[in-house]
């Protein structure tokens, strides 16, 4: 048949190219995943630093001012990791019922609830968090499941960066061009050999473009997964061994000079490791 040998060609090169970008999905999943996972201890430890410098008398006040933006740092990880959900009421809230945002909510209730957060905290921006740490309780959630569905952020709106993610990571589902239709029958069904090879082309070219995206992302994420565990390690460390050296002081007058210009030291890295969470993906 005409052009048939071009048809399988270009159907081949459009498989494959759908396999390729299935493991860049994967590759961004595990490493957000990761990044969370991280950031769950990295909060441990700046929550550490900052329950010992309140337990000492007579601190000087900058120290309440740096541990307040320190908080206000963490506060959109905090608020996006501790929101759970369920299938139903992902679907119900998302995108307030178009169609877009309930896709988008059948992808995020397709995934595990420790990746759809790991996606939440590693793509939500810090206007995101803080928008709805101004919430409490029904409110914040519903709040944080439209986002991240990517629906209207009803606490300031602009909440597509999230179920933009989701539904780049979703599969089919967030190609919008209909990759999967078109294996599963469709225009490789037609007689019209060449006009499918072209369709197959135009789709390979646009998932391959995803997947280039995808593959940034993830070489973005690994960097600021690094920086975090380096930090994390060194600032546990730091604390610990500060908190053995003066186990018999409790108040900040008592420190030596070298003491003193250490625990700020401690605080000025504290702040550090927080202003990595307020580092915004996928955006270069």
């Amino acid at each position: 048949m005409l052009n048939s040998s071009l048809k399988k060609e270009s159907v081949e090169k459009l498989k494959r190219e759908i396999s390729d970008y299935e493991l860049a999905t994967k590759r961004v999943r595990n490493h957000a995943i990761s990044l969370h996972n991280n950031r769950v201890i990295a909060v441990d430890v700046i929550k550490s630093v900052e329950e010992y410098v309140n337990s000492l008398a007579n601190t000087p006040k900058e120290f309440s001012q740096e541990f307040a933006q320190i908080n206000i740092n963490t506060a959109s990880f905090k608020v996006l990791s501790e929101i759970t959900y369920d299938e139903k009421m992902m679907i119900k809230i998302a995108g307030g019922g178009t169609a877009a945002g309930v896709a988008a909510g059948v992808a995020t209730a397709a995934m595990a609830p420790a990746a759809a957060m790991a996606i939440a905290t590693t793509f939500g921006t810090a206007s995101t968090g803080a928008a709805i740490s101004g919430l409490y309780g029904v409110a914040a959630t519903n709040a944080a499941l439209a986002w991240l569905g990517g629906g209207a952020l009803v606490a300031g709106g602009g909440g597509m960066a999230g179920g933009g993610a989701l539904l780049a990571l979703a599969g089919p589902i967030g190609w919008g061009i209909g990759a999967a239709s078109l294996l599963a029958g469709g225009i490789f069904a037609s007689k019209k050999n060449k006009d499918a090879a072209i369709k197959a082309d135009k789709e390979r070219i646009e998932i391959n473009k995803d997947k280039r995206k995808l593959q940034a992302t993830t070489l973005e994420i690994s960097k600021l997964l690094d920086t975090t565990k380096e930090l994390t390690t060194q600032l546990n460390q730091s604390i610990l061994q500060f908190v053995i050296n003066t186990k018999d002081i409790k108040s900040f007058l008592q420190f030596s000079q070298d003491q003193r210009d250490e625990i700020r030291s401690i605080i000025n890295n504290t702040e550090s490791l927080s202003q990595l969470f307020m580092k915004e993906i996928g955006n270069n």
